[in-house]
């Protein structure tokens, strides 16, 4: 089995998340913050370690970096956070459903209203459209670093000099970055939301917050948090105000051995290896005939291709059972895929880690081939 969906989940995870995960087990198994005693305290220290390392990936301070169970829910409370008391925000074309959904569902209960800004090939073009739908109710901006449909690398420096010049908040999708490209609060938007089990390696469970301390949310989840547990208010204190509830120690710890083994590679150098992959695809899928391909020209490691008019989760489904785990269908992003013309069909989408080969890779462009040849012939 090679697993080429690694823009999903990344699989295998370094042995190091694995033993990290495990130390939850049998050493810090003590509720962080919610007792005096040595275990708690132990384990305590354990998870604000690893709070330290991943604010020290996206340049940001500890207490306003937060743990969350995915990217989805890091998204949910910084737009909700930012939107409950009405207004304007405005998303890209590119969008997953992580950013569609909620907007969508705040403009159906009449709470806030959105916009979607077409992204073109043309930076300047993409960036003047959503200038274009900037009001004078507009709070936000929220859009994805890179697709995670064709891989495009959002303007997201630009847009954040946008998003200042006009004192609005600028919420990041890093869920296909974080990992791959350098990105941090450096690069100026407010909030920074990214899971944890794709590129960054940790494990399924695991998502970030990040934020620069501009904008206070207004919080969807209140409960435990340990700190000012006398009042019957929400703690005003980060990160523990955005945190309710008892935190997924094991994967915070593996996380954290996630977080360290990227640094140690390098985000350049996975960055270069797998986009080296992604270009022998893209030239073995071209020379095998019936296939088509949705290049982008700047991107994360993401290739998206059809073969013919055949349903892209039906090829998905034979490159299965031929060893090859590829995602076929819209990704949960079909504003991107209307975008790009696919979202009757859908595309195959491969996507490698650090682990992938070229040697798996040249095996998938043989197996697209000969699934090519099948479906060509009714098979």
């Amino acid at each position: 089995m090679v697993n080429f969906d690694n823009s999903a989940t990344s699989f295998p995870k370094p042995d190091s998340v694995r033993q990290a995960v495990m130390s939850a087990f049998t050493r810090y198994g003590g509720n962080p913050g919610r007792g005096g005693h040595r275990l708690s305290a132990e384990t305590a220290e354990a998870v604000y370690s690893v709070r330290e390392q991943a604010a020290q990936l996206f340049a940001a301070e500890p207490e306003n970096t937060a743990f969350t169970s995915n990217c989805t829910l890091a998204l949910n409370m910084a737009i909700k956070g930012m939107m409950q008391n009405g207004g304007h925000i405005i998303i890209s074309g590119y969008e997953h459903n992580a950013v569609l959904r909620p907007v969508h569902t705040l403009a159906k209960r009449r709470i806030a209203s959105y916009s979607a800004a077409t992204v073109s090939d043309d930076d300047d073009e993409t960036l003047e459209n959503i200038r274009s739908l900037i009001r004078s109710d507009t709070k936000c901006v929220c859009c994805t670093a890179a697709s995670n449909v064709t891989g495009r690398i959002l303007p997201y420096r630009r847009i954040a000099e946008l998003c200042k010049s006009y004192g609005l908040c600028f919420i990041v999708d890093a869920a296909q970055a974080a990992g791959l490209l350098d990105i941090s609060l450096n690069d100026g938007m407010n909030f920074i939301c990214t899971a944890g089990h794709k590129a960054l390696y940790g494990p399924s469970g695991t998502g970030l917050l990040v934020s620069d301390g501009r904008f206070t949310l207004s919080t969807v989840i209140e409960g435990g948090t340990g700190a000012t547990s006398s009042e019957p208010e929400q703690t005003p204190f980060a990160p523990e105000r955005y945190e309710s509830g008892t935190v997924n120690t094991a994967g915070i710890l593996g996380l954290g051995a996630g977080i360290r083994f990227v640094r140690s590679k390098g985000t350049k150098n996975i960055l270069a290896h797998e986009l080296s992959l992604c270009d022998r695809l893209e030239e073995g899928l071209r020379r095998a005939g019936g296939v088509k391909l949705y290049p982008c020209e700047r991107r994360v490691p993401v290739v998206s291709f059809n073969i013919g008019e055949f349903n892209a989760q039906a090829v998905s489904a034979r490159l299965s059972d031929k060893g090859f785990m590829l995602r076929g269908g819209l990704h949960c992003a079909p504003l991107a895929h209307r975008a790009i013309g696919t979202l009757g069909q859908g595309t195959v989408r491969f996507s490698p880690s650090v682990f992938s080969t070229r040697q798996q890779t040249d095996a998938l462009v043989r197996a697209v081939a000969q699934t090519a040849a099948e479906l060509g012939k009714g098979l």
